[in-house]
């Protein structure tokens, strides 16, 4: 018998078209099925979800199972961060960048349990966090952080009611191109700072975000660093023949590509809403800071 554990379920009734639903009774059916002690927790929304993870958290949980999107992973970050309970992740949302930068399987539940039973009784994946501050409150995040024209298709994407899934995004991309300009930022990279008229600006902790883009290829999860991609100003043609790079993740040899590393990034920019993990952090100017191995993970 494996060693028993007290886990955490939530499950997005919202994220997938309610794939979530049937992944999480199967989840709950596997845990309980391989000798574990199952918590499941539910709330009407975000915040109450959140509270109600951070609650099992103060009670000892040995693990959170998060079965939704990056919005419902970004709430078990925010829960788990900074403490011992380990989270897991069974992935049915639209985008699943997390999971995607880790390695782990997307759209084969058999393989995401069975993964997900075995971490169990292994030592955790222990990873970077970014903590965001200037927002409407504090938050951490475990992807990337979006403030250019990858931030608006963010908030185009969120709007669309059809096609549901990642397709959201790549229709998001065209249709903010009829819109495409070259927004002003000053960037404070630890004790640089800069100033310039880019097209999009990333801090990234991890690799993929907008349900695949691999736009910062060279990050890594555990390496204490944030990688900031930016693409300079160029034309719509310039623009729409190099970003599609952007989901092979082989755009980094473009010209008008380029990646600074920094521990911690001040972003100043009008107009602009940022966002990671899916979700809305807040307008620019925001401050992002890497919390290095604060996440301890299934995986």
């Amino acid at each position: 018998m494996p060693h028993r554990k007290r886990v955490v379920v939530a499950a997005n009734p919202r994220a997938g078209s309610g794939a979530a639903v049937r992944a999480g009774a199967r989840t709950i059916d596997a845990l309980r099925a391989d000798g574990h002690d199952v918590v499941v927790v539910d709330a009407p929304d975000a915040d109450g979800l959140e509270e109600a993870l951070r609650a099992q958290v103060l009670a000892g949980a040995d693990a959170l199972v998060l079965v939704g999107g990056d919005g419902t992973v970004h709430l078990g970050i925010n829960a788990a961060a900074g403490t011992e309970t380990v989270v897991g992740i069974v992935p049915t949302g639209s985008g699943n960048d997390l999971i995607r930068s880790l390695g782990l399987p997307v759209g084969d539940l058999d393989a995401t349990l069975a993964q997900l039973l075995v971490s169990l009784q292994m030592a955790p994946r222990v990873i970077d966090t970014v903590q965001v501050d200037g927002g409407p409150r504090e938050r951490r995040y475990g992807t990337i952080l979006s403030a250019g024209f990858d931030a608006y298709v963010h908030e185009r994407a969120e709007r669309l009611r059809y096609p549901t899934g990642g397709s959201r995004y790549a229709i998001a991309v065209f249709v903010e191109l009829a819109m495409l300009k070259p927004r002003h930022y000053r960037l404070q990279l630890d004790d640089e700072t800069l100033e310039f008229d880019a097209m999009l600006v990333a801090v990234a902790n991890s690799s993929h975000f907008g349900a695949g883009m691999h736009v910062a290829p060279q990050a890594e999860m555990d390496d204490g660093f944030l990688d900031v991609v930016t693409i300079a100003p160029c034309s719509r043609l310039e623009f729409v023949r190099a970003f599609p790079r952007v989901y092979r993740g082989d755009h980094l040899t473009h010209p008008k590509f380029s990646v600074r590393r920094a521990r911690r990034v001040r972003i100043e920019s009008d107009d602009i809403v940022a966002w990671a993990d899916g979700e809305r952090m807040g307008s620019l100017p925001l401050q992002v800071e890497v919390v290095p191995r604060s996440l301890r993970l299934l995986a």
